[in-house]
C-alpha cells in the first residue's frame, strides 16, 4: 500500500529517516538548523524542509535567539506513536516470557 502523500500525521513526518535523525538529535537539547545540517551531512535548506515538517505536527518547537533560530524536540508530539505502539505490549511481553522460559531450560538442561 502507497504511503499517503500528506506529511500532516506523526507517523507520516516520522516515516522520513533523516527526520527521526534530526528528533535523536534534539533529544541532546536546542539547536539551530546550521549545526543539525552539518551533524547530518545535508544541505541547510534541507535540514530546514525537515524541521518545516517537525514543527508542522508537533514535533519540534522553535524560538528565536539572538540571530539564531534554536529549535528544539517536543516530546509530547510523540504520543500518538507511544499510544499506538503501547498496543504491542502484550505481544512483547509474551515474547520475553517465551524467551525466559528457554533460557531457564537451558540452564537446566546444564546442570544435569
Amino acid at each position: 500500500m502507497a504511503r499517503a502523500a500528506t506529511t500532516s500525521d506523526v507517523f507520516n513526518a516520522i516515516a522520513e529517516p533523516q527526520r527521526r535523525d534530526i528528533l535523536v538529535l534534539l533529544r541532546a537539547g536546542e539547536r539551530p538548523v546550521t549545526e543539525l545540517a552539518q551533524e547530518l551531512g545535508i544541505s541547510q535548506p534541507g535540514a530546514s524542509k525537515h524541521l518545516r515538517v517537525l514543527r508542522e505536527v508537533g514535533l519540534v518547537q522553535d524560538r528565536k535567539a539572538g540571530k539564531q533560530r534554536l529549535y528544539g524536540l517536543d516530546a509530547r508530539g510523540l504520543r500518538p506513536v507511544h499510544e499506538w505502539t503501547g498496543g504491542f505490549e502484550q505481544f512483547w511481553n509474551e515474547s520475553f516470557d517465551r524467551l525466559d522460559a528457554y533460557v531457564q531450560d537451558l540452564k537446566q538442561q546444564r546442570q544435569e
